[in-house]
């Protein structure tokens, strides 16, 4: 009661705010950290409901930002459904360019095996190899541009390098000087009766020797057709370096077979007259170059 008889009136209303939940959440807490036998105090903290919230959100949203990350750049996410390997398109890019070497080596082997009859059949060879590439290809609607800067450099280029010898391109002058520095064996000895002819479809040179000697091979090499044939009879041909090949004709006997690697003067054959193209006991003997046959007598001397 009051001085003057009148009751005292205390803020319930303030009390009853301070009991609402987000008030609750400023009320501070002490989270102490003791030793079990001796109670000792090691560590202390002081929290609050509203501190926690905030810790342990930054922590949920910390830990999916990370989980995001790894599904996104590394290679766990191959283990959610849904999700394809990572490495797959470059694999199939890797297989796409191999089947096309592939076919592309296969075209070729096709094309050098049957060169290689063509000439044993005497038959001319296909020198040109087409490009699989390009068979579907169409260039008509292309144009080419070049700029002023670039015809004036082009003509400076050509103005200084006119008179030069020197080769950029190692790998020509080696090819074009190391042609004519392959020491090429005799395969028979005896006399040239008939002399290479383009005109005349001889593609090579008949040598007459003594019956049953022995055929030699030109050069190091690897046998790579050695059977009969109804025109030329025993025929064996031998795969040289530098794309030079070496057919031996009308033999009575060959000694080596196919896949054989045989060394220069190594006997391949026998000298004779087997097959329907022969008029006595001789051999026929062609070297080829680059897919096309040469004068043998430009590389040999009888």
């Amino acid at each position: 009661m009051g001085a003057e008889g009148f009751p005292i009136m205390k803020p319930i209303a303030k009390e009853k705010d301070k009991n609402k939940w987000y008030y609750k959440l400023r009320d501070k807490y002490r989270l102490v950290v003791m030793n079990d036998i001796t109670f000792e105090e090691r560590l202390s903290f002081r929290l609050t409901r509203l501190n926690v919230m905030i810790l342990m959100s930054i922590i949920i949203i910390l830990l999916i930002g990370v989980t995001t990350l790894l599904i996104a750049f590394t290679p766990l996410r191959e283990y959610i459904p849904g999700y394809t390997d990572v490495t797959l398109n470059q694999r199939v890019y890797d297989l796409q360019a191999k089947a096309d070497s592939m076919e592309r080596v296969f075209y070729q082997k096709d094309l050098f095996i049957q060169n290689i009859k063509n000439i044993i059949e005497g038959k001319p060879a296909q020198d040109t190899i087409i490009q699989l590439d390009t068979l579907d290809s169409r260039y008509d609607t292309i144009t080419m541009e070049h700029s002023v800067e670039d015809s004036i450099l082009r003509a400076e280029y050509e103005r200084k390098s006119r008179f030069d010898l020197y080769y950029d391109d190692q790998s020509v002058l080696y090819e074009s000087n190391s042609r004519y520095n392959i020491t090429f064996f005799k395969p028979l000895d005896g006399i040239v009766t008939n002399h290479f002819s383009l005109v005349e479809n001889h593609l090579g040179i008949d040598i007459v020797a003594k019956q049953n000697e022995t055929v030699k091979a030109t050069m190091d090499g690897t046998v790579v057709f050695s059977d009969w044939t109804v025109e030329t009879g025993y025929v064996i041909a031998i795969q040289h370096q530098q794309n030079y090949l070496s057919v031996y004709k009308h033999n009575s006997a060959i000694l080596q077979k196919s896949g054989a690697y045989v060394k220069a003067g190594d006997p391949i054959g026998i000298v004779g007259e087997s097959g329907e193209f022969t008029t006595g006991p001789h051999l026929h003997f062609e070297l080829w170059y680059n897919g096309s046959p040469v004068n043998p007598l430009n590389y040999l001397t009888f």
